[in-house]
């Protein structure tokens, strides 16, 4: 009876140790802003009949959900690719208030703020849209190669990832075609640097490095399905979707300091000056981590299936794919 007594006690002590690890508890502290209704600009909502999946990840969509996917923040607004009714939404942060719906290319699936601009990457119409901010109008429509779904800057130009055809365009600021260089198979996730930009090669299990004139300078093996792509200043962070895993690399020399588990799906990721955040897109989840030691400090719930994470200075924003709406939370 005594044994059993103190097997009991240990138990309950495991599990209370347990209750107060951050990696293990869920923080119920994200905000949801839904985007149902939202559409205007002449967009409608694709038809989505059976099984239908996403150009981007293969991850099955319902005909109640718009596919939010992608988002950026410009200084005022958070914006939002919303690829089945071909449309970007702006939230303003200081209320979280909707602010405009505008139509643009066929399946936006990347958004970037740069030069002053929105540059949207319309995966099936197979160009980039130059957005005014201020207007939602469209400045100007740039071809480029197939499958246009990943976008970085590198201070001065735009980087294009093209999923079908395993390059990466470069663009000038004001939306020349500098030049469209070779990659891996399927590039995903891109960032720039220690004067480089990276790219996650999706179905090559690995990430190039590309001098910025667009010579690759080494492809880096990380794990399975690499799909995002962040720096935290040091070292570059690339996410595993089908690795439920983050690989770590040192900018200046690409070296591999480690793999470090996440959740099921790592997609997205953004470095908010002091942690890094992943989105789990199978587990409809963020997790916070230390860059230091890659370890998870904080899980928080999102909506269902987000693939992409914006840092506004305060909070991080999470368009949720299966759920028609955006998570937020304060950073730190």
């Amino acid at each position: 009876m005594i044994l059993l007594k103190g097997r009991v006690f240990k138990l309950v002590l495991l599990v209370a140790i347990a209750a107060t690890m951050p990696n293990v508890i869920r923080a119920q502290t994200m905000s949801e802003i839904s985007l149902s209704g939202t559409s205007s600009g002449g967009a409608q909502m694709m038809s989505l009949e059976g099984a239908t999946l996403d150009g981007d990840s293969g991850s099955l969509a319902s005909a109640s959900t718009a596919g939010p996917e992608a988002v950026t923040f410009d200084g005022t607004y958070v914006w939002v690719a919303t690829q089945f009714n071909n449309s970007i939404t702006r939230i303003r942060v200081s209320d979280g208030s909707i602010a405009g719906t505008y139509a643009v290319g066929n399946r936006p699936v990347a958004l970037l703020y740069a030069a002053g601009s929105l540059w949207v990457a319309n995966l099936l119409s197979n160009n980039v849209m130059v957005v005014t901010p201020s207007t939602g109008a469209i400045a100007k429509t740039i071809a480029v190669s197939d499958g246009p779904g990943g976008l970085a800057y590198d201070g001065t130009n735009i980087w294009v990832a093209n999923r079908n055809s395993n390059t990466v365009t470069k663009l000038s600021a004001k939306g020349g075609v500098l030049g469209t260089y070779a990659v891996g198979k399927r590039p995903m996730g891109l960032a720039f640097a220690a004067d480089s930009i990276w790219v996650a090669n999706n179905f090559g299990n690995s990430v190039t490095r590309l001098s910025t004139s667009g010579a690759v300078l080494k492809t880096y093996e990380v794990g399975k399905g690499p799909f995002g792509v962040a720096s935290d200043g040091t070292n570059i962070w690339v996410t595993n979707y089908f690795g439920k895993s983050v690989t770590k690399l040192q900018a200046s020399d690409g070296a591999n300091l480690g793999t470090f588990k996440v959740g099921d799906g790592a997609a997205g990721m953004a470095f908010d000056g002091k942690t890094l955040w992943v989105v789990n897109n199978g587990d409809s989840t963020v997790m916070r981590l230390s860059p230091s030691s890659g370890e998870v400090i904080a899980t928080y719930d999102t909506g269902k299936g987000p693939f992409s994470i914006a840092f506004d200075g305060t909070r991080v924003w999470v368009p949720n794919f299966g759920s028609n709406s955006v998570s937020m939370t304060t950073a730190n």
